[in-house]
């Protein structure tokens, strides 16, 4: 299988550090680095680093919010990228949320699934290299043209999907699918919906590649690691279309219970209801041999590409991230 990695630049490295880690993730085979706009930090800034202190490794977003910034930018973004790096970045597309849209950058969040259709139609106009017109509901474009050469090959365009509607507006216009948050027994189901919307454009869906964030932690001492991993997870359940997810996933009764202790005002009593088994989906938290096991129970349910997510519950997250993108490669 291939394997990815999500690797932000984030204050917790150096650059020197953080040029280590991507040394050693490139060294030891990873397919691609993920990274995406995590606490403040800007994805096409660290994806420029990448691109210009590797070689042989694929870069991709994951995932940058269509509202933010226009379509002819993120096409421009993407060609320049696509020269720096070329055959080596994906552009990973997704609608966001209110908050991030709205209350973050002051813009509208309507109708998002129909604004990311007209997104990319117009940013894969603007990569060929031809002058774009466009009329939509939300873009109007005149008469734009790149003055350089369209990348020397393809940029691949992949869709951040979570509910029903993205997963078939994935399979229909995209190159590849980034989920998130899934237990391996749920990858079906979302195979499913990619493959209705593929049919749909007279596509194949064994032509999509379809990847997912994975949360990984090799450890020999788990427990700190789970509790950090039930804090994240309540942070997602309390938010509803994630909670529609994991009910649909299965975790009905967690997601209800979660969100009762929320709506009441008990926090620690939210991330308490967090299940074992809730863990046990969503994160991969354990020796290396068994990690190295679980991604593969990811890849055998139908994803072309693991993410790993490393993450820690040290106040120093170094060495245990250093650690777990080494073991899990192996």
């Amino acid at each position: 299988m291939k394997l990815g990695l999500a690797l932000p630049f984030t204050h917790a490295f150096s650059m020197p550090q953080y040029l280590a880690l991507v040394a050693q993730a490139e060294a030891v085979g990873y397919d691609t680095l993920w990274t995406g706009e995590v606490g403040g930090g800007d994805a096409i800034t660290t994806m420029a680093v990448l691109a210009s202190h590797t070689t042989r490794v694929n870069i991709a977003s994951g995932i940058l919010p269509v509202q933010t910034r226009t379509p002819i930018v993120l096409g421009m973004t993407a060609a320049s990228l696509g020269h720096m790096a070329p055959g080596r970045i994906r552009l990973g597309l997704g609608v966001s949320s209110p908050i991030i849209v709205g209350q973050w950058n002051g813009l509208p969040y309507e109708r998002p699934l129909e604004q990311l259709r007209e997104a990319v139609q117009i940013i894969r106009a603007v990569l060929t290299g031809e002058k774009v017109n466009f009329e939509g509901k939300f873009y109007r474009i005149r008469n734009f043209r790149l003055l350089q050469p369209p990348p020397p090959k393809p940029v691949p365009i992949y869709l951040g999907a979570l509910g029903p509607r993205m997963l078939q507006l994935a399979g229909e216009i995209a190159d590849g699918v980034l989920l998130n948050w899934i237990p391996p027994e749920a990858v079906p189901q979302s195979l499913r919906q990619i493959e209705i919307g593929a049919k749909r454009a007279g596509r194949n869906v064994a032509d999509l590649e379809i990847a997912a964030f994975i949360r990984t932690l090799v450890t020999d001492d788990p427990a700190p690691a789970r509790a950090w991993l039930a804090r994240d997870i309540t942070g997602y359940v309390i938010v509803d279309p994630y909670a529609r997810f994991f009910a649909g996933c299965g975790f009905g009764a967690e997601v209800e219970a979660v969100n009762d202790a929320w709506k009441a005002g008990d926090r620690a009593g939210a991330v308490r209801q967090i299940s074992e088994r809730f863990l046990d989906g969503l994160g991969v938290v354990g020796p290396a041999e068994f990690c190295r096991q679980r991604l593969a129970e990811f890849a055998k349910a139908g994803l072309t590409q693991p993410v790993v997510i490393p993450f820690s519950a040290d106040s120093d997250p170094k060495p245990t991230v250093a650690r777990t993108l080494q073991a899990v490669a192996a």
